[in-house]
């Protein structure tokens, strides 16, 4: 991949409503993963790199890793269906927000932290178990420093 003067890796993309991460190789290179919507695990694409990091507007917007976790958290929460308790986490996240949907209210503070919260968790939960299956892109550390 081409040297971008400026680019610091890590760095958090959402890209046409889909989570994409770019992230340092070991020989100074880069790969780009993005999340996909059928397992909320990461494929790498690294052909939309040019695309992403010179693309920045429109529907391609740069991500904190915090906001990063979040989006990734909302997508997959959003997309899959299963059993277990990051599902269940992902229910009380939905409960919650239903519950200030039917209030024609927005979410309390206290209750917008207590989302974040749990996503933050969530995310960590997942990447551990897309890491002990072997999938390469997974990082829950991005989690643990946001």
């Amino acid at each position: 991949m081409a040297e971008m003067p400026g680019l610091v890796l890590p760095s958090y993309y959402l890209y046409y409503q889909s989570p994409v991460k770019i992230v340092e190789t070991p020989d100074g290179g880069a790969r780009v993963w993005r999340l996909s919507i059928d397992s909320g695990g990461w494929h790498e694409k690294n052909d939309i790199f040019a695309e992403v990091t010179l693309g920045v507007g429109g529907d391609i917007f740069r991500r904190t890793a915090e906001d990063f976790v979040q989006e990734v958290e909302a997508f997959r929460a959003h997309y899959l269906k299963g059993e277990g308790p990051i599902f269940a986490l992902y229910e009380t996240v939905r409960s919650i927000e239903l519950l200030a949907d039917a209030e024609a209210r927005h979410e309390t503070l206290k209750e917008q932290a207590l989302i974040r919260g749990i996503r933050q968790r969530t995310f960590v939960m997942f990447e551990e178990q897309l890491r002990a299956a072997g999938d390469p892109g997974a990082d829950p550390d991005i989690a643990r420093a946001a």
